[in-house]
């Protein structure tokens, strides 16, 4: 039995597709990564995993229970961590984790052993009888986290759990995540558009315009490129472009100011390319296939934010739809 599966889930917004027709699987006790940019459907997907959102169409089932027909039940057996902090500011660490463990009907008699395990575990024990508002992002994310564990839940999301935190906090957040399946049975499913993350994920989907576009341990989409990549600098990056995929028939790429190559054999393919190009490469370097080149390499683009298009209008219609359903 799978941990996660969806069936062509398919959610829409008014005239907005914000994802379409979506399937997944996710195994028992793995961390599987969502990985694609803001606004490619990766929490739209999670709110209907969470019972939060009814799908326009499709199925999905969370730790084996039906999400349309045995919501409550889905609940009960899963974790999350949502993009914005939802802990009481007002409340010590040990309150807000007293507060939660009621919520979820835990025994009494075993909510102090949970509370004070769970604080172990997130490393934050120490602080326990702080206030929230005292806390730094990565204090109240480890927080989040550890709430998010007191009932036990055999599924754990993480909506971008590591955004806005500084590089120590993030580093310190990902020892205790890695750490969950192992040590406690539970099944990680987390999104994100950072690379680095997903690299420790035992399989990812990458999504993009509500749409899986590829799936696999990071090992084999990177695997799927061939060879290392070879990035460029050049006097004209635009008519450096045009000769490479005119002369030599290479699928060329812009990012950051480089040109990048994936479909050829990594250093193999410089001599050509300086040749096709005299007196215009400013600079060579290869590197192994990132996440990002496979993403670069299916789309066209990066993931990064300020790419991103058509996001005030997606967000114009959600909340367009949403007025409609509240009257």
């Amino acid at each position: 039995m799978f941990a996660i599966k969806a069936d062509g889930l398919v959610k829409r917004f008014g005239s907005v597709t914000a994802v379409d027709g979506i399937s997944l699987e996710v195994y028992p006790g793995e961390i599987f990564g969502f990985l694609g940019p803001n606004g490619a459907g990766k929490t739209t997907t999670i709110n209907m995993l969470c019972t939060l959102l009814e799908p326009t169409e499709g199925t999905a089932s969370v730790g084996g229970f039906d999400c349309q027909r045995e919501p409550s039940k889905v609940r009960q057996s899963i974790g999350i961590v949502f993009q914005d902090t939802t802990l009481d500011k007002d409340l010590t660490a040990r309150e807000n984790l007293v507060f939660h463990a009621y919520l979820y009907a835990v025994p009494r008699r075993e909510i102090a052993g949970r509370v004070d395990d769970a604080l172990h575990f997130m490393e934050i024990y120490d602080r326990r009888d702080d206030l929230v508002k005292r806390f730094s992002g990565g204090m109240k994310r480890r927080l989040e986290v550890a709430r998010g564990m007191i009932h036990r839940p055999r599924v754990l999301f993480l909506d971008e759990p590591t955004l806005g935190l500084d590089p120590q906090s993030r580093n310190n957040l990902w020892e205790a995540i890695i750490r969950l399946p192992q040590e406690h049975g539970v099944t990680v499913f987390m999104t994100t558009h950072y690379m680095e993350e997903a690299e420790v994920c035992d399989s990812i989907a990458i999504i993009d315009k509500g749409r899986v576009i590829a799936r696999g341990s990071p090992s084999e989409l990177k695997a799927q490129l061939g060879g290392d990549a070879l990035y460029l600098r050049t006097k004209d990056n635009a008519r450096a472009q045009e000769v490479l995929r005119e002369k030599l028939s290479l699928d060329v790429k812009e990012q950051n100011g480089e040109l990048v190559v994936t479909s050829c054999s990594g250093e193999g393919c410089v001599p050509d390319i300086i040749k096709a190009l005299p007196d215009m490469v400013l600079s060579v370097r290869t590197q192994q296939p990132s996440l990002n080149d496979v993403f670069l390499d299916l789309t066209g683009k990066a993931i990064r934010d300020e790419e991103l298009e058509g996001m005030d209008t997606i967000r114009h219609e959600i909340r367009a739809h949403r007025r409609k359903q509240s009257r």
